[in-house]
């Protein structure tokens, strides 16, 4: 069941005062981008925070789940659910998106240092 539109609406409004943030449809959901950087995943009316190592102890103390999804065998994500206080706080909700973020900046970096350098002819 896709994300009803009502709900993206209302993560881009407590987003708005962080600026420059969209949706755009993706998989089943829909992706939260910044600056070309996927932070966030919305599916079945659930938010979900990109994570890293820094960030995840925060969410595993507030007893969430992270996205995931069966296909030939489970198949987990780096998105975690997002704690429920941060819809009552947009302040909350912007600093939390900005982790998720800067983990989704790291991960950028962390997978361009691994390919291989381009061949120039």
């Amino acid at each position: 069941m896709p994300s009803s539109p009502g709900f993206v609406a209302l993560i881009l409004d407590l987003l708005s005062d962080w600026g420059g943030v969209s949706a755009r449809r993706v998989f089943s959901g829909h992706g939260l981008f910044r600056q070309s950087r996927m932070f966030g995943l919305i599916v079945r009316d659930t938010l979900y925070l990109r994570v890293d190592d820094r960030s995840r102890g925060e969410f595993e103390s507030a007893g969430m789940k992270p996205f995931s999804y069966v296909r030939a065998k489970r198949v987990e994500l780096p998105y975690w659910e997002a704690p429920p206080e941060l819809f009552d706080e947009p302040e909350l909700m912007i600093a939390w998106a900005r982790r998720a973020h800067d983990a989704a900046l790291a991960a950028q970096v962390k997978s361009a240092s691994r390919r291989p350098p381009r061949r120039t002819r």
